[in-house]
């Protein structure tokens, strides 16, 4: 919906509102014109039905508003005497639409302290459940949402089995893009495989200021720009287009950001031609060949455990048994290798033949040699012809929304020839650090800035899955941050500590009030 057609359809509600509880604010001893004005009738409601002037706030907050609305309804029906179970389905049930008939239809008794009515165990448990339901919401969309790594594309940054925090403020909260969707979860309603929300309306893309930048090595959550998936985990092959904000979660590192010009070189990174220095923590890896004298025994299973390879490794020819392959190795244990007797040789794999699938999909280049190419900046312009348009077109036609059509040589956009194009937002080049393991931006290209979603800042809990019998938890990993110079620090003995702290003290402290 443009903006146009969210204010109609507010001052429509303001109407609505109007006509089915004008009677009800006279009932209670307020004036009927205060029905009518937005914002100002439900503050004045609010007074009516005894809740905080803040719940005001709630009712103007995507997703809570559908908790919260359901609550008013069901406050004001109580207010003026109808407690009945069945008057509350019915009011939640007709959207509230039961209250003007009841406005037109009742004789209006309103109960101004209804703290003298009998207490509904039920009605109070139900409350106090939607309350927290509402501040958990809150939190998850605007603070902080609880995070799981999927895959190896960031090993061995982050492994698979941690559990994150991701916050939404180091960068800004986006307001809910999609306003009707059940809170708390994402794409999918849990245990069903059905979709957890509507995608008509849509609001606007809107973030709150945050109090830093996506930088260059910052670890960041974001929604895959390309995600058509029908359903979250399905294999129908069905295809839709998801709102941006329901589109599934990824995490990668950010090598490249707005007006940065990137390029791969035998899988080294390159910005504005210089190699980009990876922090401390970052082990990037790689595929390699082990080449054996096959004559000296090694214990394999030992070796590859003891340097925690969790991609998969085998031998290249299950018969010579002279060249073992594994899929995912860092450079210091690649020279660890080269030291061990009765191997002769460990080379890195480097992609060398175009491969088809490589972002734009013009049969130029390969996962380990790629570029260079323009990160766009919002505001740049950039030349627009048949030799550039494979780079920008999703961005101007699926990004931000415009109308293209190709004729031979001439390209229009909305209809006008365009010799170049300026970028509405800025965008970013996402990579794991698992180089030949990560589905990232060589593959599908850059990501929005709307589609950014947080930074990971504390992994709370890991567990390794590929323990015998029981999942094992890997308590180094506990309380831990992301970020940061040298080796992960667990703070969980302290967090122990501080818990033990906290029960002796209030142990001691309900003695001393008691006595």
């Amino acid at each position: 919906m443009t903006l146009s057609q969210w204010f109609i359809f507010f001052l429509s509600i303001q109407v609505i509102h109007f006509i089915g509880t004008w009677k009800l604010y006279v009932a209670a001893g307020r004036k009927s014109w205060e029905a009518a004005i937005p914002v100002y009738n439900a503050i004045v409601l609010m007074k009516i039905i005894n809740k905080p002037s803040w719940w005001t706030l709630l009712l103007f907050i995507p997703v809570i508003n559908l908790i919260v609305f359901p609550a008013v309804w069901v406050e004001t029906l109580s207010s003026f005497g109808k407690n009945a179970t069945k008057d509350k389905v019915i009011g939640i049930a007709t959207f509230g639409l039961y209250i003007a008939y009841i406005n037109y239809s009742q004789q209006l008794n309103y109960i101004a302290d209804k703290s003298s009515q009998p207490i509904n165990k039920t009605t109070d448990t139900i409350s106090s459940l939607l309350f927290a339901i509402v501040v958990a919401t809150f939190v998850h969309t605007y603070f902080i949402q609880p995070f799981t790594i999927p895959t190896s594309s960031l090993e061995k940054s982050l492994l698979v089995g941690d559990f994150l925090f991701v916050s939404k403020v180091n960068y800004g909260a986006r307001t809910p893009m999609t306003t009707v969707a059940l809170p708390m979860v994402h794409d999918t309603i849990p245990l069903t495989k059905k979709k957890s929300y509507l995608s008509w309306p849509q609001l606007p893309y809107f973030r709150i200021p945050g109090f830093q930048t996506v930088e260059r090595n910052d670890i960041v959550v974001f929604n895959w720009p390309v995600d058509t998936v029908y359903k979250f985990r399905d294999n129908s092959g069905l295809r839709a287009d998801k709102p941006i904000d329901k589109k599934s979660n990824y995490v990668k590192r950010c090598v490249g950001i707005p007006g940065d010009q990137l390029e791969i070189k035998d899988g080294t990174v390159f910005v504005n031609e210089k190699e980009l220095i990876l922090p401390e923590r970052a082990r990037p890896q790689f595929s390699y060949k082990v080449a054996l004298d096959g004559k000296t025994p090694i214990d394999f299973e030992y070796l590859l455990k003891d340097m925690d390879i969790t991609d998969g490794a085998g031998f290249m020819d299950a018969e010579k048994r002279d060249t073992l392959f594994i899929a995912a190795l860092t450079a210091s244990n690649a020279e660890r290798l080269k030291q061990i007797p009765g191997i002769t040789g460990v080379e890195k794999i480097i992609s060398k033949e175009i491969e088809p699938g490589i972002f734009p999909h013009i049969n130029k280049w390969n996962r380990d040699n790629f570029g260079p190419i323009y990160i766009p900046q919002q505001g740049k312009t950039v030349p627009l012809n048949l030799k550039t348009l494979p780079f920008y077109k999703t961005i101007i036609t699926d990004y931000e929304k415009n109308d293209l059509k190709v004729t031979g040589s001439e390209i229009r956009i909305n209809g006008k020839i365009a010799t170049s194009y300026t970028f509405q937002q800025d965008y970013y080049w996402m990579m794991g650090d698992n180089r030949h393991n990560s589905e990232d931006s060589r593959y599908w290209g850059y990501v929005p800035e709307n589609h950014i979603v947080g930074k990971p800042t504390f992994i709370w809990m890991s567990y390794d899955s590929n323990a015998k019998g029981m999942k094992k938890i890997r308590w180094e990993r506990l309380f831990t941050t992301v970020s940061g110079e040298g080796e992960p620090q667990s703070y969980f003995k302290f967090f122990l500590m501080a818990l033990v702290a906290y029960f002796i003290g209030e142990y001691f402290w309900k003695k001393k009030k008691s006595v």
